[in-house]
């Protein structure tokens, strides 16, 4: 009893792990300069189809790194000496999964089966400790739709006069359905180091609050 209670609890920090964090993929190009006084700046306005609510929330969310910063927001589009634009894009990848069950066992959850334990078609190598008469026998076959949200964010950052300043694309892909919970870490990772290294893609790690 001992030996299953340590097993569950190593499982359920395992899952919770993977339940909190939020991996992306970070590229920036930039060419910011050593000295810049004046950090006011305006958002770029969106085209009409993109301006909704939702997109709003999220400036809400780049609004709030860029003051950490040290960014200041302009009264008007003549006051500001930035611009800042966004995008975001969210693609839905359903992944065709045949999964193979032990017919002995078939309850929801995680328990024994021919080659340990199974939950959410996930199988941990742990040893048997009961007898299945289905050890060597077939096992039943069930299909099923996984889906994976691939998601992309774009922010600039350039001059009033246009000149490109910094350029940031952060990539993610997760299990995760609702884009307003992966997007504060996404807005994030995307200010991580800011600016960082020019041209370098690395890997962003954060957990959701």
């Amino acid at each position: 009893m001992k030996y299953l209670a340590i097993l569950a609890a190593a499982m359920s920090l395992l899952l919770a792990g993977c339940a909190t964090t939020i991996r992306s993929d970070v590229t920036a190009f930039h060419e910011w300069p050593a000295q810049l006084p004046d950090k006011s700046y305006v958002f770029q306005a969106p085209p009409a189809e993109e301006d909704t609510l939702e997109y709003r929330s999220y400036l809400n969310l780049v609004r709030g790194e860029l003051g950490k910063l040290g960014f200041s927001e302009a009264a008007s589009q003549d006051a500001a000496k930035l611009r800042v634009a966004m995008r975001f894009s969210t693609t839905d990848r359903p992944v065709r999964v045949i999964e193979s069950m032990d017919p002995f066992w078939g309850g929801p959850g995680y328990w024994p089966s021919r080659y340990g334990y199974w939950g959410q078609a996930r199988w941990y190598g742990f040893r048997p400790y009961f007898y299945d008469p289905f050890l060597y026998g077939p096992m039943d076959l069930r299909e099923n739709i996984r889906h994976n949200y691939e998601r992309q964010l774009q922010l600039s950052i350039n001059m009033a006069d246009g000149k490109k300043l910094f350029d940031v694309t952060v990539q993610n892909t997760s299990r995760k359905a609702a884009t307003p919970l992966v997007m504060p870490a996404l807005v994030a990772s995307a200010f991580a180091g800011f600016p960082g290294q020019s041209g370098v893609p690395h890997r962003v790690d954060l957990k959701l609050e």
